[in-house]
């Protein structure tokens, strides 16, 4: 093993030492990630705050490491110029590409709450009878979720219990409600 690396000059062992140390960061980053114990302990320093993506993550930075190790080595023979030149783009390339999964990813994601005000125009029965000039209980369907509110019919009418409703407006926790037919 030794003669093999005897061969190697210092930019060949540069290249390789990158390599090995960034492709055992983004494999063990990767393992941790599968087995749920990964961790946020990466240095912050934001391209683009709102992006999320962080520029000096550990994946950012070991993947640099491992592309720039990985195509330097394969690129060696050709030129020692042309190999740094190359590692170099393809480090910023994997740091890139990182960043564009970074910035896609945090684009899935969602609060998952309901603003009261998405419910109206929707449908849904009443629960507990809308007594007239009073507040009653309704079940309201809003995004395939079923909810529950405080409401009041319009114009103050009574709405008994099981009527089908259809939401008109959403003052504060309170829903105004008018009875349909569909």
């Amino acid at each position: 093993m030794s003669a093999w690396f005897s061969n190697f000059g210092i930019l060949e062992i540069f290249f390789l030492t990158c390599a090995v140390i960034g492709g055992f960061f983004v494999f063990m980053k990767f393992i941790m990630q599968l087995i749920g114990a990964d961790a946020d302990i990466d240095v912050d320093v934001h391209a683009d705050s709102d992006a999320g993506f962080q520029l000096l993550s550990l994946y950012g930075l070991s993947s640099f490491f491992m592309m720039f190790g990985l195509v330097g080595l394969a690129l060696y023979k050709q030129s020692q110029l042309f190999s740094v030149i190359g590692a170099v783009a393809a480090g910023l390339i994997s740091v890139w590409l990182i960043g564009k999964i970074f910035k896609a990813a945090t684009r899935l994601q969602s609060s998952g709450t309901l603003q009261i005000s998405d419910a109206i125009g929707c449908v849904g029965t009443v629960y507990l009878t809308i007594p007239e000039g009073g507040t009653g209980r309704v079940t309201v369907n809003i995004r395939n979720h079923l909810r529950e509110f405080d409401a009041i019919g319009i114009h103050g009418r009574k709405i008994a219990t099981g009527a089908l409703i259809r939401v008109v407006e959403a003052n504060g926790t309170t829903l105004l409600v008018e009875e349909t037919t569909n």
